[in-house]
């Protein structure tokens, strides 16, 4: 413990002297936080990076957020503690994939979940988030879309969106697509008087008998006005401690279901990147501008629905 307290001061201290922000996806390991200037969503801890006057943004989280990072604040420099620290969804969905997918169905607009490499956000029409996704697959203009890599995301958004036809690339998260009615089951049992709040990225068997479905952030939000004392969170065991730290008063349980190339990171890699100045996470400026134009398509009928 007094180690960790010796390496915080250090990277706050040289956070300091090097102009940085240091961001946290909300699935980090808690010892993260503790050094973070932002703890959030992955978009969300982008546009976040955008308001600072930071020179180095140092990313904790996987490499298709770093690379959003990098898109979205193209005059900064964009590091990371481990550059293969990869996520196994958006892995499934290569460029030639999605470019087949298109020729199959010519003209229906793609909707890309931000959980994807910035090539494939650069072969879309317009990006989404688990928070905002059937929002803006309900004000596209058109019967059809074609949503990838997430089929359990775009099942949900189809649900919710019943007048169009949401075609799915079979993607998924390994880590939430473990979760099924067994475990369901199992929670119940045990935890009887907790609500169930879900991510949108589970099993179609899982989101009918949450309680609550909802984005990493939105979780926080609706635990605090859920009139409830205990809640078992179905998304990766990370998000557990980052509910104990927002809503101490409350009780929450989980799987243990981790995202090991998040938890890669921790106090003494960060010291390291930071002191290092890297990896250095570049994305080709094509592709970059590319897919900037689906980020601001998404933000433009975000901003359109108020």
């Amino acid at each position: 413990m007094a180690e960790h307290k010796i390496l915080i001061e250090k990277i706050k201290k040289l956070k300091k002297q090097k102009n940085a922000v240091i961001l946290a996806h909300n699935y980090q390991r808690p010892e993260i936080y503790d050094v973070a200037d932002f703890i959030g969503d992955s978009l969300k801890l982008c546009l976040e990076a955008r308001e600072t006057d930071a020179d180095i943004i140092l990313f904790c989280g996987v490499s298709f957020m770093a690379e959003t990072a990098c898109i979205l604040n193209p005059d900064k420099k964009v590091i990371v503690p481990f550059i293969d620290a990869g996520c196994a969804m958006a892995d499934m969905l290569s460029i030639e994939a999605l470019r087949k997918m298109k020729k199959a169905h010519p003209g229906v607009p793609v909707v890309t979940y931000v959980n994807s490499s910035a090539e494939v956000k650069a072969e879309s029409d317009y990006c989404c988030t688990s928070a905002n996704a059937v929002e803006v697959v309900r004000r596209i203009e058109g019967d059809k879309v074609l949503f990838v890599p997430d089929r359990n995301l775009a099942g949900y958004v189809g649900r919710q969106v019943p007048e169009k036809k949401v075609i799915a690339f079979d993607g998924y998260c390994p880590v939430h697509d473990m979760i099924n009615a067994e475990y369901l089951d199992d929670a119940i049992k045990t935890y009887p008087s907790a609500k169930l709040i879900a991510h949108p990225e589970c099993r179609q068997e899982v989101l009918e008998r949450a309680d609550a479905v909802r984005s990493t952030s939105g979780m926080i939000k609706a635990v605090q006005e859920m009139d409830a004392e205990e809640f078992f969170v179905l998304t990766e065991c990370g998000m557990i401690e980052r509910l104990k730290r927002e809503v101490p008063g409350k009780k929450f349980y989980g799987l243990c279901n981790m995202c090991f190339d998040m938890k890669k990171n921790n106090l003494e890699s960060v010291f390291r990147c930071l002191e290092d100045e890297g990896p250095k996470v570049k994305v080709d400026k094509n592709v970059a501008s590319k897919a900037l134009l689906s980020l601001e398509n998404m933000f433009d009928i975000m901003e359109d629905h108020g």
